[in-house]
């Protein structure tokens, strides 16, 4: 077992937590003895030296089983906490995370023609964003190592996320965007009780600026990538998925269900790293009986883990990426390593989807399916349009899209592809004249 510098002290770890292991070098460390990345990381950028929590999964089958997640009254991320590197379900936020409802869409099923096609809408969470699932494992973590204040560096939705969870949980946090950030997300930060620093720089620029901020102050760290356990939050995703397709079909299931493929979109890796390592559990544990084929999307000006996958390259080199979907606008990937693992391993694939595209997937979901997405979450659907097209899915697959985001964080892009409204006088003349026309 590998001995790190700076162990944390007093932090009341969980029973089913054995280590941690360093997926560059192999190196592992015991519980508490490294906080977020191993030493033998170079330089910064995307070979970060990322570490990978352990659980004693033997154990976890004798604690908890697909009957009793399914009995559980408990719906949000809670349920699942002997897989989750926390103490017990106390130890969360009092602001329920996860539960989102995975829905069968049959308008959008018919215009697809897969009818086994499900949206995973995570713009249900509590801040409007899949990051929720990630930001209350910090948040725990922070307060259990005792830590006075939470920092990350956020496009946004990472920012709003931990800012919510704060608040609820009494957590002084101090985030840290580029400028560009979408100001719905930046409202998100200052209602909550934030500190807010705006960044004139990237994303990157951002990211560095709180690793260095945190380093030198004491601060916990939430940031994407270089933080371990936020691949630990979120990965419940699939665990609900697993769980809600096997509720499909039996009353009190006693096994769980992969699809045969997820479409996630994808910038620094963190979430597509998460939805692999959920489906990775749940075949330890021998609750499902195969991994789902996972599809990474990509926007074609934000490319990076994309060009790394496609040339079968082991770390991407850095792009300088202008994608209208702010979420996945990302230079250098911090969360590589295991972003390309969760395609490669599964039989996967990165998928590039223009901008155009990406927006006008906006409608679809929300004209047929009911979900209004940022460009982000309409990115993955946009990324299984393109599948479906060159031929990666078949029809009879069972098909599961996350949308990581609500429209409501980026209404300008949906007003882009809807257009304005238009303005009438106050007579039932001009209602008449306008459908007419």
């Amino acid at each position: 077992m590998h001995t790190a510098p700076n162990p944390i002290v007093n932090l009341v770890e969980s029973p089913f937590v054995t280590g941690l292991r360093c997926l560059r070098c192999g190196a592992e460390y015991a519980p508490g003895a490294v906080e977020y990345v191993c030493d033998c990381r170079p330089n910064r950028g995307s070979d970060l030296g990322t570490l990978d929590v352990q659980y004693d999964y033997a154990t976890i089958a004798h604690t908890v089983t697909p009957a009793t997640l399914h009995a559980d009254p408990e719906r949000s991320i809670g349920r699942f906490w002997p897989l989750l590197p926390i103490p017990g379900r106390a130890s969360l936020p009092p602001l329920p995370v996860g539960g989102t409802p995975l829905l069968a869409a049959p308008r959008l099923r018919a215009q697809t023609g897969l009818p086994n096609l499900w949206i995973k809408d995570d713009g249900r969470n509590p801040s409007a964003s899949f990051k929720d699932r990630a930001s209350a494992i910090a948040v725990a973590r922070a307060q259990a190592a005792g830590r006075d204040i939470v920092a990350t560096a956020s496009t946004g939705n990472a920012a709003a996320a931990l800012a919510g969870q704060a608040a609820a949980a009494g957590q002084a946090t101090v985030i840290f965007v580029p400028k560009s950030a979408p100001p719905a997300k930046i409202a998100q930060l200052l209602v909550y009780g934030s500190r807010v620093l705006a960044v004139d720089g990237s994303y990157d620029d951002a990211f560095d600026l709180c690793t260095d901020a945190c380093l030198e102050f004491g601060w916990y760290n939430r940031s994407t990538g270089y933080n371990p356990y936020m691949t630990e939050g979120k990965k419940t995703v699939a665990f609900e998925i697993a769980l809600q397709l096997a509720e499909q079909h039996d009353a009190a299931p006693a096994q769980l269900v992969a699809p045969d493929a997820v479409f996630v979109s994808v910038g620094d890796g963190c979430i597509i790293g998460g939805v692999y390592k959920g489906f990775k559990d749940l075949l330890t544990l021998g609750w499902i009986d195969r991994m789902p084929r996972i599809y990474g999307v990509q926007s074609a000006l934000s490319p990076a883990l994309y060009n790394a996958w496609r040339i079968d390259a082991e770390l991407p080199a850095p792009v300088h990426a202008t994608t209208r979907a702010d979420s996945i606008s990302v230079d250098a990937p911090r969360d590589a390593v295991k972003a390309l693992t969760a395609v490669r391993a599964t039989g996967g694939a990165y998928v590039l989807v223009e901008d155009t595209a990406i927006v006008q997937a906006i409608l679809p979901l929300a004209r047929l399916g009911g979900v209004f997405a940022e460009p982000a979450g309409a990115t993955a659907y946009a990324g299984l349009l393109h599948a479906q097209q060159t031929g990666l899915i078949a029809a009879h697959e069972t098909v599961v899209v996350i949308n990581t985001g609500s429209g409501l964080k980026d209404v300008r892009a949906a007003m882009e592809v809807t257009g304005e409204v238009r303005v009438i006088a106050p007579t039932l003349a001009a209602v008449r004249s306008t459908l007419a026309g």
